[in-house]
């Protein structure tokens, strides 16, 4: 079990002061485990500096110009293939179940395709089980790691990380399709309006996607057995 997942998930959270004192004790977390290449831990480092160094107001409002007012960088999972259609409540209904029956317990204002609920629980598996499942989202995270990086944002790091952690690499076709999908400018309040009443989308075949809970639940039956956590617990 990697805490280096965990310590990912706190660097995604929505800045806090408590963050701000508790970032660099989750770098030295990634670079204790040192499961990320070097060049990665240095784009976290500095990504880390970011969120340590800077007003606190400044770094909630880049946060929320990045992550909640463009679909393609939502940080729900299930976003980037069900959008908001009713496909996406049921799976994640789905999702919270298994993660109640692994002793993984949300709070009421999580949820469970939230990208640093689902690192939180990857932090509870073996390495390898996490591994796979991390890498059944690497053509989403891939693209968002490549939206980020246009965007000249520190928080690519991130997701470079979770790259070099998944146990494959993202599937070509279904990145490129991801990568044509219009990238909508966050001052553009119609264009985000009319990008987030679109139904679902799929990117890519039907089963080169996100985690899905199915996938999820097939794949921890044989992993019976490990520590409670609360997500977005503690790094």
């Amino acid at each position: 079990m990697a805490r280096t997942y965990q310590a990912l998930a706190h660097l995604l959270t929505y800045p806090t002061t408590d963050l701000q004192r508790l970032a660099p004790a989750a770098l030295a977390l990634i670079e204790a485990e040192a499961m990320i290449p070097k060049t990665i831990r240095k784009a976290l480092g500095r990504l880390v500096a970011e969120i340590t160094g800077g007003d606190i107001y400044d770094l909630q409002e880049a946060y929320t110009e990045l992550f909640d007012r463009t679909r393609s960088l939502s940080l729900n999972l299930y976003e980037h293939v069900h959008g908001e259609s009713r496909d996406r409540g049921e799976a994640m209904v789905a999702l919270a179940e298994l993660y109640r029956a692994h002793d993984l317990h949300l709070s009421a204002n999580e949820l469970p395709d939230f990208l640093p609920v689902f690192l939180e629980f990857l932090s509870t598996l073996p390495d390898a089980q996490a591994a796979s499942l991390l890498g059944e989202a690497t053509h989403v995270l891939d693209a968002m790691g490549e939206r980020l990086k246009s965007r000249g944002s520190a928080y690519r790091a991130i997701f470079g990380a979770l790259g070099k952690l998944a146990s494959q690499a993202a599937d070509p076709g279904a990145l490129a399709a991801l990568l044509s999908e219009p990238d909508e400018d966050p001052n553009d309040l119609e264009a985000i309006d009319k990008a987030w009443a679109e139904t679902a989308v799929t990117f890519g075949p039907s089963d080169v996607g996100c985690p899905k809970a199915a996938a999820l639940v097939d794949a921890m039956m044989a992993e019976p057995g490990r520590q409670p956590r609360r997500a977005a617990a503690s790094a």
